[in-house]
């Protein structure tokens, strides 16, 4: 008769012996293999990557310890590790702090980003260390994401957004989407004023940038302005005195410009020669 061998355990595991080990460190790596939880999270504060390798095989190690060894530099060899472990990885709060850490070697950080939420990906963009390509990548996914967004998305991420999502918000023309990316300190000059030679600047839109105090006095923006036809007239007359003979000759001779518009340009420069 036969009998099958007894299943290994983790008491029976024997540490295999590194060339480098010295007694102290050995008896620290087989304490990570058999330490309880408590114990683990002064085990993860170890120094040496061999203790830090093998208490990731320590089925009492969960994800709050990995959250605290996460926070660590030099990691790259044990992120790798955790990448490859699917009882790790399947925590949504891990994936999260392995794209985040700068020691995650890009392959993985751009496998795991996709599977982030929005918001996560919001962070990202604004989290100290992330690497710039990593900050990109979120910024395009979250552009990519912005059209199936609900509202209330859009109105948190014109608040809170960087740059390149501002641009996006204001590619769709969302009236209060816009209003609140004017009060958003990341909102560039250039990105509003090509907003307003676009077809999205709707007339409301035209007003409440004309009217808004950090970008009504500024004169790129006062010249985009003058040259949408949809700005309302009562603006449109606001904005014409003191105009160049250069530009109110250019604003003449556009063809985006309304009949009416141009008559006005044409009143205030009879009145100037008076």
């Amino acid at each position: 008769m036969s009998f099958n061998a007894p299943p290994e355990t983790i008491e029976s595991y024997e540490i295999p012996q590194s060339p480098c080990a010295t007694p102290g460190n050995e008896s620290t790596i087989q304490a990570a293999l058999v330490a309880n939880k408590d114990n683990l999270f002064t085990i993860i504060q170890d120094s040496s990557e061999e203790v830090l390798l093998t208490a990731l095989r320590n089925p009492a190690l969960d994800h709050q310890h990995l959250l605290i060894l996460l926070k660590r530099r030099g990691l790259e060899r044990v992120i790798t590790e955790i990448y490859a472990s699917k009882r790790y990885i399947d925590v949504y709060a891990v994936k999260f702090a392995l794209v985040a850490h700068p020691d995650t070697p890009p392959h993985i950080a751009q496998t795991l980003l996709p599977l982030l939420y929005i918001f996560d990906l919001l962070k990202l963009c604004q989290k100290p260390g992330v690497s710039p390509d990593i900050r990109l990548a979120a910024e395009r996914k979250i552009v990519q994401q912005i059209p199936t967004q609900p509202l209330g998305n859009k109105l948190t991420l014109a608040r809170r957004g960087t740059a390149p999502v501002l641009d996006a918000l204001l590619r769709e023309g969302v009236q209060n989407v816009v209003e609140i990316c004017l009060g958003n300190p990341h909102l560039k000059e250039g990105s509003l004023y090509q907003f307003l030679a676009s077809s999205r600047a709707s007339a409301d839109n035209v007003s409440m940038i004309a009217r808004h105090s950090r970008w009504r006095s500024r004169p790129n923006i006062r010249l985009a302005i003058l040259k949408n036809p949809r700005t309302p007239l009562d603006i449109f007359v606001a904005l014409l005195p003191g105009l160049s003979p250069a530009i109110a000759q250019d604003l003449l001779t556009s063809s985006r410009l309304t009949a009416a518009q141009k008559d006005l340009v044409r009143h205030t420069r009879t009145q100037v020669h008076v």
